[in-house]
């Protein structure tokens, strides 16, 4: 089998610390701007996501890592999916989807019952996505992230 087009997903170690960051501002810079608390957990991914009981995870493909995203805990029953982003050099490989379906698998194994997100509606394809996948939209609570007006949520069976 030839795994150079694969897309594979691997979890977090401390050698890939840096991609989250570069990939999330990769988009964070071309659509918003990066908020002290985006900063803070990209800077600090292993303090700020998994040592709260998170987890991050990457896409792989023939080498390079040119997706992420991060499951971070809001209680045993509901993460906040978040962090995802997929390189410019990579959209329309179906890494997105990829990642989605991973990580609704690792929140089932989990028994994570919700999963929730913030997003904006100018990220026309991501909300997209997230429709596709079921994510159905719920009151925005104010004032956490700036550049957020969507907040959706998909229940876990």
């Amino acid at each position: 089998m030839n795994h150079q087009n694969t897309v594979e997903i691997i979890p977090f170690s401390p050698e890939l610390k840096n991609h989250i960051k570069t990939l999330n501002l990769e988009w964070l810079t071309k659509y918003f701007r990066v908020e002290e608390k985006d900063e803070l957990v990209l800077s600090n991914p292993h303090e700020e996501i998994i040592d709260k009981g998170g987890m991050i995870f990457y896409a792989k493909l023939n080498n390079k890592i040119l997706g992420t995203v991060s499951l971070m805990k809001i209680d045993a029953e509901t993460f906040e999916l978040s962090k995802m982003a997929v390189s410019d050099k990579a959209q329309g490989l179906g890494i997105g989807n990829k990642l989605l379906l991973y990580a609704f698998a690792i929140a089932k194994e989990n028994n994570i019952k919700k999963l929730i997100l913030y997003s904006n509606l100018i990220l026309t394809p991501a909300i997209h996505l997230y429709k596709k996948f079921g994510f159905v939209e719920v009151v925005l609570e104010e004032g956490l992230y700036e550049r957020a007006n969507i907040k959706m949520e998909k229940m876990i069976l």
